[in-house]
């Protein structure tokens, strides 16, 4: 199994409130139901206020390296994707367990 770990960071002046961010959390929530290749799915909202912090989280997991690059490939990623780039950046780690 391969966990996708993807951190979210909302641009300055760009909040958990603002229409985009608002359809990007639901885009990535509705993930979950959309791509057969996800074993597991959970995202949300960060809920501590410490600086370091990133603002969005997902975590999710895959049978292998051939998923998760249909899982990123998939339109409904891509396009959920599409959207925060426009409101944020992120960072990701892959690693199996």
């Amino acid at each position: 199994m391969i966990r996708h770990l993807a951190l979210f960071k909302l641009d300055e002046g760009v909040g958990r409130d603002d229409p985009r961010a608002v359809a990007g959390a639901a885009a990535f929530a509705a993930l979950g139901g959309q791509i057969e290749d996800l074993r597991h799915w959970e995202c949300g909202w960060n809920i501590t206020e410490r600086p370091i912090a990133h603002d969005f989280a997902i975590n999710s997991a895959v049978e292998d390296a051939d998923a998760l690059k249909r899982y990123l490939e998939h339109p409904a990623h891509q396009a959920a994707a599409a959207q925060w780039r426009e409101f944020a950046t992120w960072v990701i780690a892959d690693y199996e367990f």
